[in-house]
């Protein structure tokens, strides 16, 4: 299915959207624990969402048991991890090792699911991602296990929880879910999960009111780079597809690392950018729709005939 100037642009605001979450949380952690901001992001965009599915007259989802587990892999534990992994390392870098998530989804696929092969375009990228991961962290890993090294690792168990809650999602279209109402039962359920967390642990009575960068940060995170980037979300899926719409996980670092070098004064280094573009090639790769390209276009040539399109 071919993007139009409309999606490319839609799609390119939601790399933004959700680029700037990790700018969002790098300010919001400044001043309040990464738990409690975990709980605000998703109880103010479940409470959007709410609003915004009772004024379209569309119904409350009821599959309560499916929405806690979907809720704990794909809001609890990956924005837990991710937001206190922003307390360690920057916040292009938590986006540069969180866009392996696609990759993680696929191996995950292919070992639960008959229908996942592992294809030689995904081998490929799973090669080339895991090399990427290593140029980021393997450095670190040699000299220690300190604080960021634990960072990174957060983040790429975040990813991994991504890659099971995409599996176990693939129940909601069976089921005939509404998504916008799939959405406000995850953040709901997530924020049932994260209250008694959150209450135990952080005490948030007991903390000093935070700041006017972090209020405003967090408001953002959970309307503009939750709620809105979900209907945004679903809007594309809906016109373009599902592949079209991955293409957004290649765009998520960029945003995020240029709004932490132009706003946070963040200086990715070399082998940032080196396991970026790696990691980049390898989403390329598992999404085969690059080297499928290249494979229509090869010209084969017979001797005495004129040249051809090679076959599928």
């Amino acid at each position: 299915m071919k993007l139009t100037a409309r999606d490319w642009t839609l799609l390119i605001v939601l790399s933004v959207l959700w680029g700037g979450s990790f700018f969002f949380v790098a300010i919001a952690v400044r001043e309040v624990p990464p738990l409690t901001v975990v709980l605000l992001r998703v109880s103010l965009a479940a409470l959007l969402l709410f609003f915004w599915l009772r004024v379209r007259g569309e119904k409350l989802p009821t599959a309560i048991p499916v929405f806690l587990v979907m809720g704990l892999l794909n809001n609890v534990i990956p924005f837990s991890l991710l937001f206190w992994a922003q307390t360690t390392i920057a916040s292009g870098l938590a986006s540069i090792l969180n866009a392996t998530t696609p990759i993680f989804s696929m191996l995950i696929a292919h070992a639960l699911l008959a229908d996942e092969p592992m294809q030689t375009n995904r081998l490929a990228g799973v090669l080339l991602g895991l090399l990427g991961v290593a140029v980021l962290i393997g450095g670190n890993a040699l000299q220690g296990m300190d604080i960021s090294t634990l960072g990174m690792l957060a983040c790429l168990a975040a990813a991994f929880s991504y890659g099971l809650a995409s599996v176990y999602g693939r129940r909601f279209k069976a089921m005939q879910i509404n998504p916008t109402a799939g959405a406000f039962g995850q953040l709901a359920a997530s924020s049932l999960i994260m209250m008694p967390v959150v209450i135990f642990i952080d005490r948030p009575w007991t903390l000093p009111a935070p700041g006017f960068a972090a209020v405003i940060s967090i408001i953002a995170l959970a309307t503009v780079s939750t709620a809105l980037a979900y209907l945004i979300y679903f809007r594309l899926l809906a016109a373009c597809g599902a592949v079209n719409v991955a293409l957004v996980t290649l765009l998520i670092p960029l945003s995020a690392v240029l709004l932490g070098i132009v706003f946070l004064g963040e200086q990715p280094e070399p082998k940032h950018i080196a396991g970026m573009a790696l990691i980049a090639c390898g989403l390329l790769a598992v999404d085969g729709r690059l080297c499928k390209s290249l494979l229509r276009k090869k010209t084969v040539f017979k001797p005495g005939s004129t040249p051809r399109r090679a076959q599928k």
